[in-house]
């Protein structure tokens, strides 16, 4: 039993070699290092060892097949990095070290390399430019696109992103705004608007760090196109329309007149314009559908569904007026809308604006010829009747002319049908007819054939007179200013001249002559004796007595008129010429200057009363007419004594004052006579 216990220390001695390396009662002989953890930045490029291995004599160390791939090598029994690590590929490196004695591993180190993350990639959306649609009546405060649809990612995976919303469209991040300033969620904070703005343009900015001054920051940047989706929010507006707002209007009324007794062919003009409506939405834009919903009254009018057109059915017998209620559908028929149309009906008359036009043609003109407007020769005559307050019936009149065949009617002009031999004046009549009511109306056009050509309102140049170089009104009025002031100066010279020449002339004769004579006594005639006497009458109020009958110049003769408000004298004879002498007569076409009259106060010798009134001709040198003033008989002489003592004075001034001058007698029978 001993001999097997003796037995056991020498077969345990392998296995404890095997287990610890080396033989009991010796010293271990294994490999070793004096670090087993490390750490490296991402990316760096790390030429130095690692570690030192200890390796003993015999022994030798390798690379186990469970190390990180292609990471490490050893040279020299030192373990290099062989690669530059990346966080984002692998965040730990292992090396095994396998130590063994030949063929028989004594022994395994594991080394743990830890990669360091840094900030060394930029954030990266997954698209350059997206485009989203966005319907006008989406809800304020609706995510219109998620997260998920506009977040970056970033390879750093420990970074936190960072997002801006940046508007390119002005005034469109007013319209939408970010979630939050790590939550890229786009959602609406405004109303959209189709008609204001229908799309709008964003710059999406994701940045890694908060600070954007901090290194290293990476940023990324997308574009974000918002396309607004018109939303059927309006009713169709009848134009034309004033808006409230973006989306009511306060539409047109309509108005028409139509005549009574006639059916109009054509549809009915109305105003502001003809019924037409569009839909609210023009981003729908959907056709309408036209229809009378109420007050037609015996269905007197009809509707284009397509077109709105409004036209007659039927005449209207009396005066009258339709309020038409027109109703616009959407052809989806979503919505709609009703306005008013006031028709009335009244009487109507076709007639010319004038009576009377007036026409001018030039002689010689050929057949063809335009007549012209005499009031304005440089256009055309035209001669137009209408209906007043029926503009639908105003282009369905003919015109012609009926009392003439040297004239034709083109539409509203006056064509010559023939050549115009000879300066004249004609007359013709134009008959304009309603093709609609078959009323006819006439007016007469008063033509002259003219021998000149009218007036032209071309320049030399050939272009037409401008505004620019006609004369205008204050330019008239100012050549009217110093033309006048020129003739006044002339007139003011001339009276001078006069005044200086003739003033001996005006003592004498200026207003003598529509005073009484002297007391009848003093008076006589230079040339002729009086064949009688006349009678005078001395009442207070004397009336004109009558009595034979004034002689009566000769043709053409040319006689002052004496009136005056005194008691008048009987009418003289007709006084006698002398044999040698012949009155001169005042040819046709003379002035009333021709004769001129002269009367002086120079007094016969005592005896012989009178003045001496001498009238001339053209000429002062030329034979006189002269008239007699017969002397008062001697009953006259009492009568006017009293108030004809200051006739005796040779003073013009005392003969102006003397009321006894201002009472004499008239030189005639009666305020018209005349003598020569």
């Amino acid at each position: 039993m001993g001999a097997p216990a003796l037995l056991w220390p020498p077969l345990l001695l392998p296995l404890f070699i095997v287990l610890f390396g080396q033989p009991l009662g010796t010293k271990a002989q294994v490999c070793s290092v004096n670090q087993t953890v490390f750490q490296v930045v991402e990316n760096s490029n790390i030429s130095e060892p690692l570690v030192n291995i200890s390796v003993p004599g015999d022994l030798r160390v390798t690379l186990g097949s469970s190390s990180t791939p292609f990471a490490f090598k050893i040279v020299d029994n030192q373990l290099f990095l062989n690669v530059t690590p990346d966080y984002e590929e692998t965040t730990s490196l292992v090396a095994v070290l396998e130590c063994k004695r030949g063929e028989v591993q004594v022994t395994v180190l594991r080394l743990f390399v830890a990669v360091l993350d840094i900030n060394d990639n930029p954030p990266v959306f997954s698209f350059t430019i997206k485009s989203f649609d966005v319907a006008e009546d989406t809800r304020v405060g609706t995510t219109v696109i998620p997260e998920a649809e506009l977040e970056a990612k970033d390879a750093d995976k420990d970074d936190i992103l960072y997002y801006t919303l940046q508007e390119v469209t002005p005034d469109a991040s007013s319209f939408f705004s970010l979630v939050g300033p790590n939550n890229p969620a786009l959602r609406l904070q405004q109303a959209l608007d189709f008609d204001k703005i229908q799309n709008m343009t964003f710059k999406l900015l994701a940045r890694d760090t908060w600070d954007e001054q901090t290194e290293p920051s990476h940023t990324a940047t997308a574009t974000l196109v918002l396309n607004v989706l018109p939303a059927d929010l309006r009713t169709p507006w009848f134009l034309p329309c004033s808006f409230s707002d973006g989306y009511f209007c306060i539409q047109a009324q309509y108005h028409g007149v139509v005549p009574t007794g006639h059916i109009l062919p054509s549809p009915l003009i109305l105003s502001p314009g003809p019924i037409y409506a569009v839909d609210g939405d023009q981003g729908i834009n959907q056709p309408i559908i036209y229809s009378i919903v109420g007050g037609n009254t015996d269905d007197t009018f009809i509707i284009n569904a397509d077109s709105g057109n409004l036209t007659m059915a039927k005449s209207i017998p009396s005066p009258m007026i339709f309020t038409l209620l027109v109703r616009a559908d959407q052809a989806d028929m979503a919505r709609y809308s009703v306005t008013q149309a006031f028709v009335e009906a009244r009487d109507g008359e076709l007639q010319f604006s004038q009576s009377l036009y007036r026409g001018t043609v030039v002689l010689g003109a050929e057949a063809g010829t335009e007549v012209k407007d005499r009031t304005s020769p440089s256009e055309i005559l035209r001669i137009q009747a209408q209906y007043p307050g029926f503009p639908d019936l105003n282009s369905a009149i003919t015109y012609r002319i009926t009392n003439s065949s040297d004239f034709k009617m083109d539409e509203d002009v006056i064509l010559t049908t023939v050549a115009m031999k000879r300066a004249e004046v004609i007359y013709v009549e134009v008959e304009a007819t309603s093709t609609v009511t078959k009323d006819t109306a006439t007016s007469v056009v008063e033509i002259q054939v003219s021998e000149q050509e009218p007036p032209s309102t071309e320049t030399p140049g050939g272009g037409e007179l401008g505004d620019s170089q006609r004369f205008s009104t204050v330019d008239m009025a100012v050549l009217g200013g110093v033309l006048g002031a020129l003739l006044l100066l002339a007139l003011i010279c001339l009276v001078i001249l006069i005044h200086k020449h003739y003033r001996h002339r005006f003592k004498c004769c200026s207003g003598k002559a529509s005073e009484p004579p002297p007391p009848p006594n003093d008076y006589d005639n230079v040339t002729f004796l009086p064949d009688h006497k006349a009678s005078w009458s001395s009442t207070s109020n004397p009336q004109p007595q009558s009595g034979p009958e004034p002689a009566q110049p000769p043709s053409g003769s040319h006689s002052p008129t004496f009136s005056r408000a005194t008691p008048p004298i009987s009418a003289p004879p007709s006084p006698k010429l002398r044999a040698s002498e012949s009155p001169k007569t005042v040819q046709a076409g003379d002035s009333p200057s021709a004769v001129r009259s002269i009367l002086t106060k120079e007094r016969r010798p005592e005896g012989e009363g009178g003045y001496k009134a001498v009238w001339f001709g053209k000429d002062i040198r030329e034979e006189a007419d002269v008239v007699v003033l017969n002397e008062p008989t001697a009953d006259m002489d009492s009568a006017s004594a009293t108030g004809s003592e200051g006739s005796d004075d040779d003073d013009d001034d005392d003969d102006d004052d003397d009321p006894g001058l201002k009472k004499g007698p008239h030189f005639g029978a009666d305020d018209d006579s005349t003598y020569i």
